[in-house]
């Protein structure tokens, strides 16, 4: 049936086409809300932060060294036409260089003991822009995962409203490729076993909604943005 002849069927003839042409405009601009899409959860994994309040702080490398990382984390509104979420609760953690976290350790999953220090773990509140920011460095990485960093949202009243990880680009010439070759830099594992995005049994079927933007380079640090979308 042809297009004209199935609107007139419906009774709504060229009152339709406006609307139409509407959602057409909306698929164009990817800031409208036909591109507003949750972003997926993920696992917290086996290394959750275990008191994130008291991690209050931009700042979280501690004693870790390592390439530097600015991490820019904007939160949408899925609810509200993904327009930017102030005073959301964001809390980050990740490995370090050598692919270990803190507050674990002294097992057979980690073997080094770092049950009484909190490294690469730290919580911040969205301006009005829904942005929240941390200096931190580049993650190493550990058997059967790719580079990731964790995160768990909440809102102001501290309701978990989504956990969720960032992926990061790789290939020739990427921030991961090019970190893990800097052993100057204390990334000594270089790439052998590394696991990638699409083997990676979280990213496997979600890294494309998962994928912060990197830029930068060894020698001047790197930056990575990335916008998540929660149901507020």
């Amino acid at each position: 049936m042809q297009r004209k002849e199935f609107l007139k069927k419906l009774g709504m003839g060229s009152l339709v086409l406006p609307l139409l042409g509407s959602c057409s405009n909306e698929e164009d601009d990817p800031s409208a809300s036909s591109s507003c899409t949750t972003t997926p959860s993920e696992t917290a994994g086996p290394f959750p932060t275990k008191d994130p309040s008291s991690l209050v702080r931009t700042d979280i490398r501690a004693d870790r060294t390592g390439v530097p990382l600015s991490v820019t984390i904007t939160i949408q509104n899925k609810n509200n036409n993904c327009a930017a979420l102030e005073g959301a609760i964001v809390d980050i953690w990740h490995c370090d260089k050598d692919g270990y976290y803190s507050e674990y350790g002294g097992t057979q999953m980690q073997t080094v003991n770092y049950t009484a220090v909190h490294f690469l773990r730290g919580r911040q509140v969205t301006d009005s822009n829904g942005m929240a920011g941390f200096t931190t460095i580049f993650p190493g990485w550990y058997q059967g995962r790719a580079t990731h960093i964790h995160v768990h949202i909440y809102n102001a009243a501290g309701t978990s409203l989504l956990v969720t990880q960032i992926a990061f680009p790789e290939g020739t010439n990427s921030a991961v490729m090019l970190v893990n070759a800097s052993a100057e830099n204390g990334y000594t594992k270089g790439m052998s076993g590394y696991t990638y995005n699409g083997s990676d049994n979280i990213f496997s079927d979600s890294a494309a909604a998962e994928l912060g933007t990197v830029t930068g380079s060894v020698a001047a640090g790197y930056d990575l943005t990335h916008t998540i979308v929660v149901n507020a």
